[in-house]
């Protein structure tokens, strides 16, 4: 262990990092400094400077868990020192993730026995977890383009162009055609008799999404699975459906039971969902669940026997933490199906609430759908005074992230803001952020120029465009300390 030596005699006798010399200096930024410096003046330097950070609970940029219990944080940090992929070494761990994969493939209606595993991966989420459920389609469908003596160089992929920016970068790094359906106005989610349409013998699978991010809504997936079963009778093609229940995976089968989206469907064979989302996991856990041993090609696998034994491996990493697994692993248990269940549906009546509040203000339209993810998307009805952008940076100042952001293509010329409701979001919280909410469109109203110039006497306009350069507050300000200078003058006389 490296002990630093004081930069000073008196630095002996100081016990408060703001009287030291580390209190007057600033951290380095791009050097590795040449002496150490004590572990309380450290800490208190980072741990001051992650103050400028956001709140993760009013982050409702985020489908992100920000809050776990306390217990499940313990076991975090007791396991955070444990490599996974050293299997050997620590097989309870490698037997709580199969654990995982095997109640999380049941719960998506894989066709597997009671006692029978599933076949699976835990990742450090749903991006990897997409990457290998592509890697698989396309590795599939090369081995059988070889067999049949047919050419397996131009394969593609069909998604919708609402997906998620990792489908695009599967496409990209793995060198595969990404043809998307174009979302259109009042219609934001893939299209499946489009999506068919785009269909041909080099498509390795259609990915439909549980979950969009730009407003929470599910695809029709069984639709989707109908009318690729006909054509690919008519074709002789076996083209497949990937699902990404990044989002809705956690969701639907707790809310939506009946709904059929998951193995259920002849056609999915594979389907992906984030544990850090709405799984109730702090971010770093993802899975990837193959509906059988057949649809994961056996050449994508890896032996390695360095670490102690022969472990089997398919993933896009070596090293990674333990920690989130054991986590899921106790959400999980700890919660069981009811536990899951109340949650999603106070996340649900919460999403109502602020839904609700909005539309009664009368100036928001309401983009997200009460079936879906528990996102309320909503943009402006009228954007002559200001936009979602102008309402996103003031919410702001009390506080809040939403984000605001346009369309996917086709439909990019109508702005949203978006709320995701986590389950850490209360009742209380989902109310202030629409007094909030209501306060800014309040704040706009009153900061619109136009309309302070319309109500104000001709003396009073050469003040205001004067002015036009700097806020609109400030300008404000400056008319009312006028008008009280001038009353002050009045009652001197």
């Amino acid at each position: 262990m490296v002990f630093p030596k004081p930069s000073s005699e008196s630095d002996l006798f100081l016990h408060s990092n703001f009287a030291s010399c580390y209190g007057g200096d600033s951290l380095p930024r791009f050097t590795m400094p040449q002496n150490s410096m004590p572990k309380e003046a450290a800490y208190q330097n980072i741990h001051d400077e992650l103050q400028l950070d956001a709140i993760p609970k009013l982050n409702l940029a985020s489908f992100v868990t920000t809050s776990m219990e306390e217990e499940c944080n313990k076991l975090i940090m007791e396991s955070i020192n444990k490599n996974y992929v050293d299997m050997d070494e620590y097989p309870a761990t490698t037997d709580l993730h199969n654990r995982c994969v095997n109640m999380i493939a049941r719960l998506f209606h894989a066709e597997i026995g009671e006692d029978e595993n599933a076949i699976g991966a835990g990742t450090v989420g749903s991006s990897e977890a997409i990457m290998l459920a592509g890697l698989a389609f396309k590795k599939k469908w090369q081995n059988k383009r070889k067999a049949e003596g047919k050419p397996y160089d131009k394969p593609n992929l069909v998604t919708g162009s609402n997906v998620q920016v990792c489908w695009e970068k599967f496409a990209r790094y793995f060198e595969v055609e990404l043809r998307e359906v174009e979302v259109r106005e009042g219609y934001y989610v893939m299209d499946p008799a489009k999506a068919v349409q785009l269909v041909d013998e080099n498509t390795i699978c259609v990915a439909a999404i549980l979950g969009s991010t730009y407003n929470g809504e599910f695809e029709d997936v069984k639709l989707l699975n109908d009318l690729l079963l006909q054509k690919n009778k008519q074709t002789g093609w076996e083209t497949p459906i990937h699902v990404d229940a990044a989002s809705g995976g956690f969701i639907a089968p707790f809310l939506y039971p009946e709904l059929e989206w998951d193995f259920r469907l002849p056609l999915v064979k594979s389907i992906n969902v984030s544990g850090h989302k709405y799984g109730l996991v702090y971010a770093g856990i993802g899975w990837v669940i193959w509906r059988t041993k057949d649809d994961l090609p056996e050449d994508l696998v890896f032996h390695i026997n360095y670490l102690g034994a022969d472990q089997p491996t398919f993933t896009l990493n070596f090293s990674k933490g333990s920690s989130q697994i054991i986590a899921q692993y106790y959400q999980l248990v700890r919660l069981g199906q009811e536990g899951y269940r109340s949650i999603m549906e106070n996340c649900r009546e919460n999403a109502m609430v602020v839904k609700e509040h909005l539309e009664k203000s009368g100036r928001f339209n309401i983009l997200s759908k009460d079936d879906g993810v528990p996102v309320v998307a909503f943009s402006l009805k009228d954007r002559s005074q200001y936009d979602e952008y102008k309402i996103s940076e003031m919410l702001r100042r009390h506080g809040w992230i939403v984000p605001a952001y346009p369309m996917p293509p086709a439909a990019q010329h109508i702005n949203v803001l978006r709320v995701v409701i986590r389950a850490e979001f209360s009742r209380t919280l989902a109310q202030r952020l629409v007094f909030d909410i209501n306060n800014v469109l309040h704040e706009l109203e009153k900061l619109h120029l136009p309309k302070v110039i319309n109500n104000i006497t001709e003396e009073k306009k050469e003040l205001v465009e004067s002015a036009v350069k700097k806020t609109a507050l400030d300008a404000h300000r400056e008319i009312i300390a006028q008008e009280s200078h001038k009353r002050q003058k009045i009652m001197a006389a």
